[in-house]
């Protein structure tokens, strides 16, 4: 933060009021200065003080909005460069690509595929958020309008990719109410393209064949009242990419230069075209090394499932656990009469759990307790996960849905089982195996 905790309190209202959650103002001042509450949280703040504040206890990475509804995105407003210094906040986003080089058949293709990658995994919801629409040297104002009306109904928000300001007017014609990302200014065109951008009210994307030139086209923005901005990194190759996407975000968390604070775009099909497999691996890289958006050719599959639990694991707090939903989650097509099976509700537990019970085929019943997101040991060791809170989640949320009086617990936890018949009269407590994946053999032994 440009500003520490002193600086801070010196324009606070010194009130200790406690309204903003905290005992005293120099306690809010120094959680401000430490980026764990912001300025506005104090309600008796002068407006003078806000808007002197505002801007030196923003982050250094800007926050910007694209889209709008059920697809609106945030990028950016990143404080970190490192994941476990703190968090990443808003994680990177994929597109896939479309040109006006493609014909008809080849863009219906593809507009066809990218709604069947669309599926949750531990509460959240992993699919192509981002349409990037490009267009090519030789193509029309009409030929690039029509592309971008046919991709706009695929309900996504896009990208145009368009360096030509009438093009891209002619385009943002169409499309300008679903708030898409106008990417396509540079060193010669930015004035118009600030124009076009500033009057369709979207946000503008920045390009230069190097960072000197990047930076500077960007000062020049900003000189012109545009702040509402992205960067795109894309080098000449792979190397040059990447290096610009870290020395970008360096430059704004590092050295505090709010001239690259603001989120990137990296084009992985211009950088390894034609190439799926090269462009997965990438796309995986630049989800670590900075990447707001990435680009792609296409989003199957083979690509989305590591490339998304990739960014779940990075895009996590690494101080809060993993989680999946507490709840009952039938599998194999059991019905209120199968077989119930519990465990925690920490998301790697889950997952080992739920995919061994999927193999065996037996009907059951799989209830996640809350348990704080921990694992089994460490939940029952602490209290989350014993006879009380399991006995307590049953009754509350089991046994009125649920027939069977059958319980596998884990093996693990194999001393609950006296504690849990006491607790839950009725019910056969079942001990299971310590490890998932016995689980098969047991089950299956168990219906034997």
């Amino acid at each position: 933060m440009a500003l520490n905790g002193i600086q801070i309190f010196k324009l606070t209202p010194k009130k200790n009021c406690k309204e903003c959650g905290c005992p005293t103002c120099m306690a809010f001042s120094m959680k401000v200065a430490q980026g764990a509450m912001k300025i506005e949280q104090c309600p008796h703040m002068s407006e003078d003080a806000l808007a002197s504040l505002s801007e030196a206890t923003a982050p250094p990475m800007k926050t910007i909005k694209i889209g709008t509804g059920a697809e609106e995105l945030t990028l950016g407003g990143e404080t970190v460069l490192f994941r476990h210094e703190k968090t990443f906040v808003n994680k990177s986003r994929y597109a896939v690509e479309l040109c006006t080089c493609m014909d008809d058949a080849a863009v219906d293709a593809k507009l066809a595929e990218i709604p069947k990658v669309d599926y949750d995994r531990i509460g959240e919801r992993m699919y192509a958020e981002l349409v990037y629409v490009n267009c090519d040297a030789e193509a029309t104002a009409d030929k690039y309008t029509a592309l971008v009306q046919k991709a706009a109904a695929l309900g996504r928000t896009m990208i145009l990719g368009c360096s030509d300001p009438e093009i891209a007017k002619a385009a943002l014609d169409v499309c300008k109410d679903n708030k898409p990302v106008l990417n396509g200014a540079n060193a010669s065109n930015y004035e118009a393209m600030n124009a076009v951008a500033t009057a369709a009210g979207v946000v503008l994307g920045v390009s230069g064949k190097d960072l000197n030139e990047l930076y500077d086209t960007t000062a020049a923005l900003e000189k012109l009242g545009n702040k509402n901005l992205v960067l795109d990194v894309t080098g000449a190759d792979v190397k040059a990419t990447f290096g610009n996407a870290v020395q970008v975000r360096r430059a704004a968390l590092k050295d505090q230069d709010r001239t690259f604070g603001y989120p990137s775009i990296v084009n992985l099909a211009k950088i390894a075209g034609g190439d799926y497999h090269l462009q997965a691996a990438l796309a995986a890289v630049f989800t670590m090394k900075y990447g707001s958006i990435n680009v792609m050719e296409r989003m199957t599959y083979a690509e989305a499932l590591p490339l998304y639990g990739l960014r779940q694991n990075v895009f996590t707090d690494p101080q809060k656990p993993m989680r999946v939903e507490p709840g009952i989650y039938p599998m194999n097509g059991a019905d209120e009469n199968s077989l119930v099976v519990t465990t925690v509700d920490f998301a790697l537990t889950y997952f080992l759990v739920s995919g061994e019970l999927e193999r065996s085929g037996v009907p059951l019943n799989l209830v996640i307790n809350d348990a704080g997101g921990l694992s089994v040991l460490t939940s029952w060791a602490a209290g989350k996960f014993s006879g009380n809170s399991i006995s307590a989640f049953f009754k509350e949320n089991v046994e009125p849905k649920v027939k069977s009086r059958r319980l596998v617990i884990p093996g693990k936890v194999a001393v609950l089982k006296g504690d849990l018949e006491a607790k839950l009269p009725g019910w056969e407590i079942i001990v299971g195996p310590r490890e998932a994946v016995q689980l098969v053999k047991f089950l299956k032994d168990l219906d034997a």
